[in-house]
């Protein structure tokens, strides 16, 4: 038996998200049909994080055993013909020791999220990005960022349906650049919570705007009640950029 470790990138408009499930077509089907068409095998995928629907990738992880003997070459180059045409690519392929696991060996996860600031429609970055008509302060946005910086209860922030055991989490970095109309969420921590990055980004969009202050994305963080959420951003602007092993 073989372990491989595969890092994806994918545009996730048209699927459910990463997991599998009966409404639509799923991140996870596409692998695991990709390589029953190449092996003959029937495997489970194991992904190093769950994306939404309609959330992207730009290095997502995952891990699965084969019995063919097979090279890590080959696997790439078969799994990229047999994805075709979805929009769906194996950047690399890597043989790996069986304690591998691309969820549980990870050490951290990096996301970044992005706005496109603009009064004008989208034409390439069509659901790739948030767009957000109205002027955005991206210093004031990263400076208030800061008082999530840390370890805390981040219930606020967290979606109804998060299977979490604990809101308790420790976020490493939480920055905000501005580029000309592109303002970019910059976000590292070990694990997060179902929603906690749309959630803190759509916060971090009131402040931009001036209808929040800073104190009032720290009261809400206090509050530890989802009711004190200001606003959860879309999913197209959200990307799985990389993860640290």
């Amino acid at each position: 038996m073989q372990r491989f470790k595969i890092t994806i990138e994918y545009d996730g408009t048209d699927f459910v998200g990463w997991q599998a499930q009966e409404n639509g077509a799923s991140i996870q089907e596409a692998l695991e049909s990709a390589i029953q068409a190449f092996s003959g095998e029937t495997i489970r995928v194991q992904g190093a994080g769950r994306t939404d629907a309609g959330v992207h990738a730009l290095g997502q992880v995952a891990h699965f055993d084969l019995e063919k003997p097979v090279r890590a070459d080959q696997v790439q180059g078969a799994l990229n013909h047999h994805l075709k045409p979805s929009p769906v690519v194996i950047l690399t392929a890597e043989k790996m020791d069986q304690d591998f696991h691309a969820r549980f060996s990870a050490q951290r996860r990096h996301y970044i999220y992005r706005i496109k600031n603009r009064r004008a429609p989208l034409a390439l970055d069509k659901n790739r990005v948030w767009r957000v008509a109205s002027s955005l302060d991206a210093d004031a946005m990263h400076r208030a960022a800061q008082s999530l910086v840390g370890k805390h209860d981040f219930t606020t922030f967290r979606s109804v349906h998060c299977q979490a055991k604990s809101p308790v989490k420790t976020l490493d970095r939480l920055e905000v650049t501005r580029e000309g109309d592109d303002i970019t969420v910059t976000v590292e921590a070990k694990s997060f919570l179902h929603h906690q990055v749309r959630s803190m980004v759509g916060c971090l969009k009131l402040v931009g705007e001036g209808k929040w202050r800073a104190a009032d994305l720290r009261t809400a963080l206090d509050a530890k009640d989802r009711a004190a959420l200001g606003l959860n951003a879309p999913p197209e602007g959200l990307y799985l950029s990389h993860i640290d092993y």
